[in-house]
């Protein structure tokens, strides 16, 4: 157990928890960042649509990130999976006190601040997880414009598959392989043919090469880049062990929050991909900026109500 009780604990190092470190830093707080190294864009050779970063290698972003941080003295860090976390109430003073469980070892902290990440769902369809983020992408705004305009496909997982199919045509001439997952209607079917998308019925067997389609019946399709729609959960049950509130979305539950990343539970905040259904780095970053402004202001201004 540490004896330390840090100002803040932030569960989560990638760019949002650095975002927030940041602020906290320099605010000369006390902070501990836990992280167990696993980005979400970690498949990614190149990061894009983040000023004066556009095109560089994710990891040389967090690394970078985290080297400037980490220059500021009251920032820990611990490499490792966050267990648990709990809030108590001190018994002297009655002051609010998050405990967070990393293997036996226990940290302390005033706040707690959630920069978690999701994990994406892939369609079990062979050879596409070797292609996530290289070949097979979820974001057009990340990774659209360098399949200069060539050949697009767009891999149904469900009915929600046509926000993409109908989006990328900006991008490069795209066909919309339906893979037995949904049936457009003839509402559906115009909007298709409005935006020049080609259909093929026929269903995807497994991706090959660079972005080689075998289908069912035979045939090879070959596209400059694959897009697919992946579900999300949330990486840890941190969020439903402290009883947080979730939002529904189309394609997973993230974090609810106010409008200054505060969640259900007084002093706890959460930012980055568990806390918004879109996500990029800059949002990320964004995000963890104002949590981390926002638990510094909870710490001055004792916001956090005992009941």
């Amino acid at each position: 157990m540490s004896d330390t009780i840090y100002d803040v604990i932030i569960i989560g190092g990638s760019y949002a928890g650095l975002s927030a470190a940041l602020q906290l830093g320099r605010a000369r707080r006390k902070v501990l960042v836990i992280d167990e190294g696993l980005r979400r864009n970690r498949f990614a050779s190149h990061s894009h649509g983040f000023l004066t970063q556009d095109g560089v290698d994710p990891a040389v972003i967090a690394a970078e990130a985290r080297a400037q941080v980490m220059k500021y003295g009251t920032v820990d860090w611990v490499s490792g999976r966050a267990d648990s976390a709990q809030r108590n109430e001190e018994a002297t003073s009655g002051a609010t006190i998050f405990d967070v469980m990393v293997g036996t070892v226990r940290y302390r902290s005033r706040r707690l601040i959630l920069a978690l990440g999701v994990r994406d769902v892939l369609p079990e369809i062979k050879g596409l997880k070797e292609r996530w983020g290289r070949s097979v992408f979820h974001c057009p705004y990340c990774h659209g414009y360098e399949l200069n305009q060539g050949r697009i496909g767009v891999i149904a997982g469900s009915e929600l598959s046509m926000h993409h199919a109908l989006m990328l045509p900006d991008w490069g001439p795209t066909t919309l392989l339906l893979n037995r997952a949904f049936e457009p209607d003839a509402d559906q079917l115009a909007a298709l043919e409005a935006r020049c998308v080609v259909i093929d019925r026929s269903p995807v067997e497994a991706i090959r090469g660079h972005a080689d389609v075998q289908l069912a019946d035979g045939r090879s399709l070959s596209f400059s880049g694959l897009f697919a729609l992946a579900p999300f959960e949330v990486s840890t049950s941190i969020p439903e062990q402290l009883g947080l509130d979730m939002e529904q979305g189309p394609l997973g539950s993230t974090i609810k929050t106010d409008a200054v990343k505060e969640t259900s539970m007084p002093g706890v905040f959460v930012c980055g991909d568990a806390a918004r259904p879109m996500a990029s780095v800059a949002l990320a970053v964004g995000d963890g900026n104002l949590a981390g402004v926002s638990a510094h202001r909870s710490l001055m201004f004792g916001t956090i109500q005992h009941g």
